[in-house]
């Protein structure tokens, strides 16, 4: 049986990828692995650099149109075989969502494949990642975005009090960044997950072009009972946004919409509706703000939107 998929979407971000499966072909240790590369109809050449480059790639996917983040993954993981109803003992133990913006240590597979075997009750488990700067990627470890804790971040309570156990939750600024911890959601950028955890779940939610699909599928294997841990044995290095930022102003769309499904999804029914409708007004209009300022900010200063 193999020990691991990794299904990598890329959109024309070449140069990040070869990085990316550079440092994946470095990994030692005894494990199996598969590399399934999706590409959303990059223009950059990036099929025939993996092609040229990196023959090892067990599947090159090619997808006339970008379809999105969630759409993309979930053809990567179908043609390895998941969500099809197949027994558990036909697929790989393990299943590696990876960003093409990610470069690995050379003993990052085997460790987070370690933890996983050492830990049967755990779904998901991450890394620890880290910016260009060395500084922490907070969006690798995640509580979910429920009405109050989305407001202690967008209100700049997050910001105000980051040791705060309340106010400190959407990215657990609270928490050592070094010590082991029980999460709601780690980031997709590099989510490793058992197979029997994300078929019971199902795969990634398609209303999500891209942002909140992560999260929404860790909530849906904490549902069936999984632990989700964030794993700070292994730092990923994470040059984020490089596909994003491309298109800043669809990424802030993204963004803002992929709040709406997920509160529509897992709140609106269990929330007072006049909270709902605050809800509604607070995205529409920090969406339109973000908007703006960008459309304001010099070309090589375009953001992208951050989880």
């Amino acid at each position: 049986m193999l020990d691991l998929a990794i299904v990598i979407v890329n959109y024309n971000t070449r140069d990040v990828l070869r990085a990316c499966l550079d440092s994946v072909r470095r990994s030692t240790g005894d494990i199996s692995y598969q590399v399934v590369v999706v590409d959303n109809g990059s223009a950059d050449n990036s099929v025939g650099m993996v092609r040229a480059e990196h023959p090892w790639v067990a599947q090159i996917i090619e997808c006339e149109q970008n379809g999105g983040y969630a759409c993309a993954n979930n053809i990567g993981l179908r043609a390895l075989g998941y969500g099809k109803g197949n027994a558990l003992k036909a697929l790989p133990r393990y299943a590696l969502l990876l960003n093409p913006d990610t470069v690995l240590p050379g003993d990052a597979l085997q460790k987070m494949v370690s933890y996983m075997d050492g830990h049967s009750d755990v779904g998901v488990v991450g890394p620890k990642l880290v910016r260009e700067d060395g500084q922490l990627d907070q969006a690798c470890r995640r509580s979910f975005p429920t009405p109050a804790v989305s407001f202690y971040r967008f209100s700049g309570l997050a910001k105000l009090f980051p040791r705060s156990r309340r106010f400190g939750r959407y990215n657990l600024t609270y928490l050592d960044a070094d010590a082991r911890a029980d999460v709601d959601s780690v980031t997709g950028a590099f989510m490793l997950m058992r197979s029997g955890a994300l078929e019971q779940a199902g795969l990634l939610d398609e209303d999500f072009f891209m942002y909140g699909e992560d999260l929404d599928l860790a909530y849906r294997i904490k549902q069936h009972g999984w632990r989700v841990v964030y794993n700070p044995e292994v730092t990923v290095l994470h040059v984020k946004g490089a596909a994003s930022r491309q298109a800043s102003a669809r990424s802030i769309a993204a963004f803002y919409h992929a709040m709406r499904v997920f509160h529509n999804k897992h709140y609106r029914s269990q929330t007072f509706f006049l909270v709902n409708w605050a809800i509604d007004l607070a995205i529409a209009f920090m969406g339109r703000v973000a908007l703006l300022r960008d459309r304001l900010r010099p070309v090589g200063r375009k953001r992208v939107a951050s989880a």
